[in-house]
């Protein structure tokens, strides 16, 4: 599990809509920000990174805790769309089958955690 959030935020900041959604189990779901509309299964979920693939990203792992099929953890992304700098810094918990594939996440963040610049 802590393989695949390494690989994930990895591929947050160079890979493809197509190669984050490979980490994901065909029936994930993913929320996020919590409370935002739960998206279901793979094309819910490329479409989601889609939106990210096109920026220029960075991510730093902050803290993980990984314990019985669940993995939460503090990260911060940096992406940088149309000139402009956005920081945000959220924390997430997703959970994994006995394959390692992600069967759901929650990105807990709201407008508090994020910075312009």
């Amino acid at each position: 599990m802590r393989e695949v959030v390494t690989e994930h935020l990895r591929l947050v900041e160079t890979g493809t809509a197509d190669q984050i959604t490979a980490l994901y189990a065909d029936d994930a779901t993913l929320e996020d920000p919590v409370g935002s509309e739960v998206r279901r299964g793979a094309a819910a979920i490329r479409e989601f990174y889609a939106t990210v693939e096109p920026l220029e990203t960075e991510t730093r792992l902050v803290e993980l805790r990984v314990v019985a099929g669940t993995a939460a953890f503090h990260f911060v992304i940096v992406t940088r769309p149309e000139g402009m700098t956005v920081t945000v810094s959220p924390i997430e918990v997703m959970t994994f089958d006995d394959e390692g594939r992600i069967t759901s996440m929650k990105a807990y963040w709201g407008d508090a955690d994020m910075r312009f610049g």
